[in-house]
């Protein structure tokens, strides 16, 4: 699922209150200097003030555009537009005074100093500001992006993006469609794909998003822009090539210096994935103290019936293929993956993609009795209630996982995945999910897992997130079947 960035000044919130504080800082260190000591607001006329610049730096912010383009700006322009920023919000503190007539009890030089220091302060830490967000994007920005083009305008596009990486993309590589280059580089960037190999690179690698830019005498590619869809990965396509992709979410957007028509599965605003977040360290907290009560009486029992670690670390497949290393209470003897390979033929969801059987003896505890009767211990235990997931908070809370998202799936798994099974990878992973409150436990077919995981991923919102919330509630209390 796509974060669609706010718009306008709004995308530069780390900006603006960078600005703001500064704005503050340097109205404190005004007062000190001129000898009132170093707090202004226990006086009510500059308490007042105080609240007043604030409101005036952001009216300023918004009618003057002052963040607009603040990361194209160059050293001269940018101070241009900060002084011209910095004599309005004086003039406006001069204009309240006059209009509430209480000039004479405010110290004019206090006023003076806070616009001047106000001046230099928020110029000097928006440029290193800038350097700081610059190096990042150099170093590899937080979401990875493949670039799909041609070779006649490969460098071209490369170097664009290098060079106007302001959305913080890392890119991951290129994919050269008229031409095998794989192996090469462009500008210090691998090409590693073609045209017929990208699209399941995409379903096999960590990408984020794709952004496709060809040269406008060459065929539209439009197979490759509909296997690209169907694995759910997000699509930026240059608007010299357009197309409408029916079920998908599309609108119009900057990446670079590239105008591109933006097609996704869904997509959530900065808001909507900050309550998202906001709801999961709340979670995640909580969860982190239940497991370490729940760690006081399981952790013994667990080492007592199979001597070993009592937590479990496994490489799991994230969002968009990233991989993450996911924590449960061991409930499997040590040598459970080893033994897998021979217990997959009895595999409920046949062909590897997932794996589940009916009574599994690689749980710690369970042994086939010589009457054919099945004997269970803690390992069952801890699974059919739930408590062996309960480690994965920490996940949570690291921002790995969510509480609410599709299971994430191994990575053996996910190599045999075909294009439209990936589109389940397009959002967070999560504890529970869609599918694990439709009755996990009677859901046998795999494709019944990937719909249920694309109806949630294309229907999201946090209104949905909370009822599943409460129907896996339900679900664990009722016994239907473990998380």
């Amino acid at each position: 699922m796509y974060r669609k960035d706010s718009e306008g000044w709004l995308k530069h919130t780390d900006f603006i209150i960078l600005d703001m504080i500064c704005l503050q800082l340097a109205y404190v260190l005004a007062y000190a200097i001129s000898g009132y000591g170093f707090n202004p607001y226990e006086t009510i006329i500059y308490r007042n003030m105080a609240v007043f610049l604030e409101l005036a730096d952001l009216v300023m912010i918004f009618a003057y555009g002052t963040m607009k383009s603040v990361l194209k700006r160059g050293y001269y322009r940018d101070f241009v537009v900060t002084l011209n920023h910095a004599i309005m919000v004086g003039a406006l503190a001069v204009l309240y005074l006059f209009l509430l007539h209480e000039g004479q009890d405010f110290s004019r030089l206090t006023l003076m100093l806070t616009i001047i220091i106000y001046l230099v302060m928020t110029y000097v830490v928006r440029e290193l500001w800038k350097k700081l967000l610059r190096k990042q994007m150099k170093d590899g920005g937080e979401r990875k992006l493949l670039i799909v083009t041609s070779e006649d305008v490969a460098e071209q596009v490369v170097l664009s993006m290098q060079e106007n990486n302001y959305a913080r993309f890392s890119l991951a590589g290129v994919a050269v469609i008229d031409a095998d280059w794989t192996g090469r580089e462009i500008h210090g960037v691998p090409v590693v794909a073609n045209e017929e190999t990208t699209a399941m690179y995409v379903c096999q690698e960590w990408i984020d998003e794709v952004l496709i830019v060809v040269s406008e005498v060459l065929p539209y590619p439009s197979e490759l822009i509909e296997q690209l869809s169907e694995t759910g990965v997000t699509i930026h396509l240059n608007l010299a090539k357009i197309t409408s992709v029916p079920g998908k979410k599309q609108f119009v957007e900057k990446v670079g210096n590239y105008t591109v028509l933006t097609t996704s599965i869904n997509y959530a605003s900065t808001r909507q994935l900050m309550l998202k977040r906001l709801m999961d360290i709340a979670g995640g907290l909580v969860g982190c103290i239940f497991t370490g009560i729940i760690c006081i009486f399981v952790g013994p029992a667990i080492y007592i019936a199979s001597p070993g670690p009592i937590f479990f670390a496994q490489e799991r497949v994230g969002k968009n293929g990233k991989k993450f290393k996911m924590y449960k209470f061991r409930s499997m003897y040590m040598d459970a993956e080893e033994r897998k390979a021979e217990l997959m033929k009895d595999n409920k969801l046949g062909d590897g993609k997932m794996f589940k059987l009916d009574f599994d003896p690689r749980v710690i505890g369970n042994k086939i009795l010589p009457d054919g009767t099945h004997k269970t211990g803690i390992g069952d235990f801890i699974r059919r209630t739930s408590l062996d997931e309960f480690p994965q908070f920490f996940n949570v809370l690291r921002g790995d996982m969510s509480i609410i998202g599709t299971r994430p799936p191994l990575i053996s798994e996910t190599n045999l995945y075909e294009l439209h099974h990936r589109a389940r990878l397009a959002i967070k992973p999560g504890i529970t999910g869609m599918w694990q409150v439709s009755g996990r436990s009677d859901i046998t077919d795999f494709e019944e897992v990937v719909r249920l995981d694309k109806e949630y991923i294309t229907n999201w919102d946090i209104g949905l997130d909370i009822k599943i919330l409460f129907k896996t509630i339900l679900v664990v209390f009722k016994k239907d079947g473990s998380m």
